[in-house]
């Protein structure tokens, strides 16, 4: 039995549509002025490994000015490098040399808060309830007789009360750390502001914008009570009435911006939405809106097959849908690593488990093992595809970084309750030993666990086997084969594998299950791991050359 999409028309399609995009957390990818801290020299200095490891772009997480209170996701100014990791100089520079290599770059747009220095915060401020300067953000009166409540009981992404109290009595909000208050998206100041801001970028040679927290720019104006407490860093089932998540009005601004990318061939737009329902997710994907959204859902299935098929179908459909195709994702700098989600029972809540969880019950082995065969996966779907750096060498999450190293909000504004994102954020390795394993010449940001090197590029690179190789070869086989196949046949190959074929003929066959399973007839294209002759092992993919899909 078997379902299958059919392919869109040729004139559907678009570079980004079937890309494959490596996400470089700039403090922690290479530091190339020795202060241990990662920054575009550092980049600039790495761009032939990612050139040859065979991706298509670039995206950089936030390199503007910043006081670094949230990893740079609050931001001072948005048409400045902060100067830890550069020069604007610096950063035309490198869009232009990877422009000359074939990779495009892609910004980190940060529109729904500033950082609390920002110029205009500071005006706010320094002004009264009622003026120019506060409409930009939301400041809001207090509740009680004397203001002293906050003005709802809305909660903050990373823990307490989402609003905080300036001396003359009124509160701001600030959907995350304090020192990151939302902007006022029914300001007419702030629209303009942020339609200056992609000209900006765009016209420096950004192919576009990754956007952060997309879901959350419109306020509902009411400012009601939430109906339930919310905890930090979930994602809300129900957003259709959420007064601050998901809300239509956003809609209007991402029309705005698209008029905007339009003007500029071959950009994109694509959205960090955390929004549980395809449904509406699907509507950031109408043909005037984001080009892209990233697809948590899939990123959070456990290594259960149904639960997989489900994710990858309902996505798929979805996208579609709006002419579009879904993004595939499997780690980013907000979650724990997958190499270590797949090593923990899948019921157990991963960052919960950082702080004091049973170690016994991570394997690391099979964490990898599993993590190999996802990439297969996720690489062998019509779509694009997003790396986080680091994940092409087989990385885990560092659970074991001490208390006293923190750097990310989440910890102290989750009351020690939450370690928090720093795990996925320590500096790569490049080299197999030596001060920070190639990272920099002086040490790096966050400490490097022992034995990192044994992970790293120098230790991988040229090995058959490794996950770095397995990487390069996949990327080339994916970009041989993919040309303007979206297609995705199911094929039935029983409940514990996830099998499918592409236009191109090529079959993708993963076990999910405890027992081999026999591989589908055809050639061989590339492994996992380790296969018998006639059966796939547990935990391991394979993809399968075959005549293409004449139907």
């Amino acid at each position: 039995m078997t379902s299958r999409h059919d392919r869109p028309t040729p004139s559907a399609f678009s570079w980004w549509r079937n890309a494959v995009v490596y996400q470089v957390y700039l403090r922690s990818f290479a530091d190339g002025n020795a202060d241990g801290i990662g920054d575009i020299t550092g980049l600039r200095s790495r761009l032939e490994y990612l050139r040859d490891l065979g991706v298509d772009a670039l995206w950089v997480n936030p390199w503007y000015v910043s006081p670094l209170n949230d990893g740079g996701y609050d931001v001072a100014d948005y048409r400045q490098i902060n100067p830890e990791f550069g020069t604007l100089d610096d950063a035309v520079a490198l869009m232009a040399e990877a422009n000359e290599m074939g990779l495009r770059v892609l910004a980190d747009l940060v529109p729904n808060h500033t950082s609390s220095e920002h110029r205009w915060f500071q005006e706010a401020l320094a002004g009264s309830p009622g003026s120019e300067a506060r409409a930009r953000y939301h400041f809001r009166p207090g509740r009680g007789v004397d203001g002293s409540g906050p003005p709802t009981n809305w909660t903050s992404v990373f823990g307490g009360s989402a609003w905080s109290r300036v001396p003359d009595g009124e509160w701001y909000l600030h959907l995350f750390d304090r020192t990151q208050p939302d902007l006022n998206w029914d300001n007419a100041e702030v629209r303009a502001e942020f339609r200056d801001i992609l000209r900006f970028w765009l016209d420096l040679g950004a192919a576009g914008f990754r956007v952060d927290v997309a879901h959350g720019l419109a306020k509902d104006p009411t400012y009601p009570d939430l109906e339930r407490a919310e905890t930090p860093l979930t994602i809300v089932e129900d957003t259709a009435a959420h007064p601050f998540w998901d809300r239509p009005a956003l809609h209007d601004v991402v029309r705005e911006w698209r008029e905007i990318l339009d003007e500029y061939p071959g950009s994109v737009m694509v959205a960090e939405a955390w929004v549980a329902d395809w449904n509406r997710l699907a509507a950031y994907l109408k043909p005037d809106e984001y080009h892209q959204v990233f697809n948590f859902h899939f990123l959070q299935s456990p290594w259960e097959a149904t639960r997989i098929r489900e994710s990858i179908s309902v996505g798929f459909n979805a996208a579609r849908a709006q002419g579009a195709l879904p993004t595939w994702v499997l780690s980013n700098h907000d979650v724990v690593r997958h190499p270590t989600r797949y090593g923990l029972p899948q019921d157990l809540d991963a960052r919960a488990w950082l702080l004091d969880g049973d170690r016994d019950l991570l394997d690391s082995d099979l964490g990898l093992k599993r993590a190999r065969a996802a990439i297969l996966l996720m690489l062998g779907l019509p779509g694009s595809a997003y790396l986080y750096q680091g994940e092409e060498l087989g990385l885990p999450e560092v659970h074991d970084l001490p208390l006293d190293v923190l750097d990310d909000p989440v910890w102290e504004k989750s009351g020690h309750t939450l370690k928090g994102r720093d795990g996925s954020r320590v500096p790569i390795p490049w080299t197999r030993d030596g001060d920070s394993f190639g990272f920099g010449a002086d040490g790096s940001w966050l400490p490097q666990p022992e034995g990192w090197g044994s992970f790293s590029h120098q230790a991988q690179a040229g090995i058959e086997g490794t996950t770095l190789e397995l990487y390069r070869t996949a990327l080339r086989i994916r970009r041989e084969l993919r040309s303007d196949d979206e297609s995705l046949e199911w094929l039935d190959l029983g409940p514990d594998v996830v099998g499918f074929r592409r236009g191109s003929g090529m079959l993708v066959m993963v076990n999910l299950g405890r027992e081999p399973v026999e591989i589908l007839e055809g050639e061989p294209l590339i492994f996992s791991d380790d296969v018998p002759d006639g059966l796939l092992p547990a935990d391991t993919a394979i993809w399968i050359a075959g005549p293409p899909n004449s139907r």
